[in-house]
């Protein structure tokens, strides 16, 4: 091999070193940034575990759907292979097979049973919608979650008093990021606030998530939700999740569920700033 030939490839060489390197450095921030996904469940349709009541009809819900999704699936897939079966054209008979244009029966049938379907449908939607949305007005805990550029702001009211807030920055794992304590087994109400762009308050453990847009008046029912914990003490992942700005990806935050007599030790430690 000539010297030429010898340097270009060596240069060549030294050239997809730093390509395999930037590769490398792409592919463990992709698996990093997914240190925050939730285990699915199959026994709640692959979604995965959660902490509140309202995910009880959250996955009833989800369950229901995918049932009837897959029932009348392969009621289309029958009919269809009967179709094929049992109604192709054979090369002995040249007739049209019975048509069924105005066959009023058949036609109200085709519209009727559509229409049933889509009704309970939405039904159980606007059921389940309706009690998600509900608010008692008498909380344990208020929070008053504050989204912004690229983080959260915590505000929590116990009793009457109001901690000191928890505010965040952008950070690379959930676990640094600002951190809502919450007790187990009580009713949290949560009021959304952004000042900058629409964000996303999305705790997967609540399967549960609403958008924090810019704007709304004070009274208004987009800003407000209520949740009541479950009996399952834990740290869980929380993020933005909707697309609003460079670090968009960094907002993360964790919601740490502990035992009532926690909780009451947690209130004691932050009342000497609680206003």
């Amino acid at each position: 091999m000539s010297p030429t030939r010898r340097s270009t490839r060596r240069s060549l060489a030294r050239r997809r070193v730093p390509r395999a390197a930037v590769l490398a450095l792409l592919l463990a921030s992709a698996t990093a940034c997914a240190n925050d996904v939730p285990k699915p469940n199959w026994g709640s349709g692959l979604l995965p575990d959660h902490v509140t009541e309202q995910g009880d009809r959250i996955v009833n819900l989800w369950n229901g759907a995918w049932i009837a999704a897959l029932a009348m699936g392969a009621v289309v897939i029958v009919l269809i292979i009967w179709a094929v079966i049992f109604h192709r054209k054979r090369r002995a008979k040249a007739e049209l097979p019975p048509q069924v244009r105005y066959n009023l029966p058949i036609e109200i049938f085709y519209t009727v049973v559509p229409l049933v379907m889509v009704s309970v449908f939405f039904f159980f939607t606007a059921r389940d919608g309706n009690y998600l949305q509900e608010i008692s007005g008498k909380p344990d805990v208020k929070v008053k979650v504050e989204a912004f550029q690229w983080s959260w702001r915590f505000t929590s009211t116990v009793n009457g008093k109001t901690l000191p807030q928890v505010v965040g920055q952008p950070v690379s794992d959930y676990h640094f990021g600002p951190q809502l304590v919450l007790p187990v087994g009580k009713k949290v109400e949560f009021e959304l606030e952004s000042p900058d762009v629409i964000h996303s308050f999305w705790v997967p453990a609540f399967l549960f998530k609403r958008d924090v847009i810019p704007g709304l008046a004070p009274n208004n029912k987009g800003r407000f939700f209520e949740i009541t914990t479950l009996n399952k003490p834990g740290v869980y992942a929380g993020r933005c999740a909707e697309l609003c700005g460079v670090d968009h990806s960094r907002m993360l935050f964790s919601v740490k569920l502990v035992p009532q007599a926690e909780y009451d030790q947690y209130v004691a430690s932050q009342s000497g700033s609680a206003q």
